[in-house]
């Protein structure tokens, strides 16, 4: 019935870099499938397309004359797909090699399943809890505006909209997906609809998940890793933030919750204006101070086979210029994940590079998620094209 079993769509602004790592990644995770890639720029000013068409041939490219928004350019590829399987991914983004065809099995074991979402992991390797989340009803809207879900975090009554007392290690039906990835049946978009237009940006991952369920079907997460860059790099007290974010809620809120009452509505709106106000005061400090305890002390350890150790280390010193010294684990002797086992050795490191494709995606993903040190920032060095990409690039 369908020419493809997975249609891939990347929507890209800006970031050709990342977006070319994420394309590195998606390439080795699909190898043998049936499937087709699509990348929808939204009129970048970096040049991505062009530096882009070259590298990947087989990847279809569409590119805006202007920046209509995450949901309207991800229609414009869905509307072209030929996949059983849709995933919507995040340019900013790296999935391992197994991830993708073992989330096409669990849909083909699942006919219920009408979208899975992943286990995504920011660049120091930490759960990021909108890979699963609650829909925004008034009261879960109400408990998270008012601090409510972060006094009570295991509480199911107060803090249902990041669902933090279900496992991240454990498979769950949820409501919401992130949109970031979403890899949903197109047998179900077709009874939903696709992404409504009128979220420009934010909200309408939460409005489609809404609307599969409405459709009769599951959603599912899934504690397959992924890395997600900006997942942490956002910065949720930036105003701009805010004001989309929440502004996103109450456009979805009033859609489908329009009789719950001004009072609701009137205090919804008070708690955005709450966080719009704080982070306009806190927000700026606060990421200052995160960034100069980032930086103190930095120690270095690259992963990868002896001889490329030199050029390596001479493009992360010139990137990283504050480091007190680079260390190689030399994977010609030891493997990747045997670093783990050396927890007291691996504490005194700051940054860790992995030399791609010495080591595979998987490895780099398992490793992120397995060290203790959370406080460790992880980047990828790519030897096709001798570039080091870092969470800030």
């Amino acid at each position: 019935m369908y020419k493809e079993k997975l249609s891939v769509v990347i929507v890209n602004y800006n970031v050709k870099y990342l977006l070319e790592q994420c394309l590195y990644s998606v390439r080795a995770a699909t190898v043998g499938m049936d499937r087709e890639i699509f990348v929808v720029d939204n009129h970048s000013t970096d040049g991505s397309v062009e530096y882009l068409r070259p590298l990947f041939p087989d990847v279809v490219f569409i590119a805006n004359d202007d920046n209509p928004g995450f949901a309207k350019a991800n229609n414009q590829a869905i509307r072209q797909a030929k996949g059983e399987y849709i995933l919507i991914l995040n340019p900013d983004t790296v999935v391992g090699e197994d991830s993708l065809r073992t989330l096409c099995y669990f849909m083909d074991e699942h006919p219920e399943a009408g979208a899975v979402g992943v286990k995504m992991l920011n660049a120091n390797g930490v759960f990021l809890p909108e890979s699963k989340r609650a829909f925004p009803t008034p009261w879960v809207s109400f408990c998270k505006l008012f601090g409510l879900a972060r006094l009570f975090p295991r509480s199911r009554t107060f803090a249902r909209y990041s669902l933090p007392y279900l496992s991240p290690e454990k498979q769950h039906k949820v409501d919401v997906l992130a949109g970031a990835f979403i890899l949903v049946r197109q047998e179900a978009l077709k009874q939903s609809g696709l992404f409504d237009e009128a979220f420009f940006m934010y909200g309408e991952d939460i409005d489609l998940s809404y609307r599969i369920k409405l459709a009769g079907y599951e959603n599912y997460y899934l504690p397959e890793r992924i890395l997600h860059y900006k997942g942490e790099s956002t910065k949720h007290n930036d105003m701009k933030y805010i004001k989309a974010f929440y502004g996103a809620m109450l456009i979805f809120y009033k859609k489908y919750y329009p009789r719950s009452g001004w009072l609701m509505s009137g205090l919804i709106k008070a708690g955005v204006g709450v966080k719009v106000f704080a982070g306009s005061l806190f927000g700026s400090s606060k990421d200052k101070t995160k960034k100069r305890k980032a930086i103190k002390h930095r120690r270095l350890l690259i992963l990868c086979h002896e001889d490329d150790f030199p050029a390596i280390k001479n493009v992360a010193v010139k990137k990283m210029p504050d480091l007190e010294y680079v260390n190689l684990w030399d994977l010609d002797v030891e493997r990747v994940m045997d670093a783990i086992n050396r927890r007291n050795q691996m504490k005194e490191f700051t940054d860790y590079v992995f030399c791609a494709p010495d080591i595979r995606y998987e490895q780099m993903l398992l490793f992120m998620d397995k060290l203790p040190n959370k406080q460790a920032v992880f980047h990828v060095y790519h030897k096709e094209n001798d570039r080091l990409i870092s969470p800030s690039k």
